[in-house]
């Protein structure tokens, strides 16, 4: 579990696709123990290797259909998060890691000292769990979505978010994840029965 509060940004080494399928991702990130969880890009992901600063996990191909993983290449930022302690302070929302979808950045404008970004969504079915005002991680960050359309969402983007993360380097066109508010779900599935 995270908060969508990134910690730092990585940098890619390599992503090597694997011959059965899949792939192995190096990063550039911190210090942590083979076993442990992290947010990569909001994709939670298990260390499988670690040397010093050097991490690299391995990606299974669903991870690289549903999310923007397979897009990375050498030099590539990515956000890093590590999960929730007893005693982490909850500042952004309830992030599990698990990707719903992609949306492409379709417009970036400023705002006065902030950034708005437009995302139109790859499967406008996920739209459902999308409110203004409800919560979303994009890229592993937790914003607060403003406007909402038929396929497309806006966020603010608040001047340290822009500078803390990577999507200052993001151009339009790119490929962002997202992970919709998990209590959007439970409700729906809750109403269903």
């Amino acid at each position: 579990m995270f908060t969508g509060l990134i910690e730092a940004v990585g940098r890619v080494i390599a992503l090597e696709p694997l011959p059965e399928g899949g792939a192995q991702l190096t990063l550039e990130a911190f210090p942590m123990e083979v076993g442990e969880s992290l947010a990569v890009n909001g994709v939670c992901l298990t260390v499988q290797h670690a040397e010093g600063n050097r991490l690299r996990f391995d990606l299974v191909p669903e991870t690289l259909r549903r999310t923007n993983l397979g897009d990375l290449r050498e030099g590539s930022l990515v956000n890093l998060e590590r999960p929730l302690t007893p005693q982490s302070r909850i500042g952004g929302h309830f992030v599990q890691g698990h990707v719903d979808t992609t949306a492409r950045l379709v417009e970036t404008r400023p705002e006065g000292n902030a950034y708005v970004l437009r995302l139109q969504l790859q499967e406008p079915f996920y739209m459902r769990y999308i409110a203004p005002k409800g919560s979303i991680a994009v890229d592993g960050i937790s914003l607060t979505v403003v406007e909402v359309g038929e396929d497309w969402f806006t966020v603010w983007i608040v001047p340290h978010t822009w500078q803390a993360t990577n999507l200052s380097t993001r151009r339009i066109g790119d490929r962002l994840n997202i992970e919709t508010d998990i209590l959007a779900r439970y409700v729906e599935r809750l109403l269903s029965r």
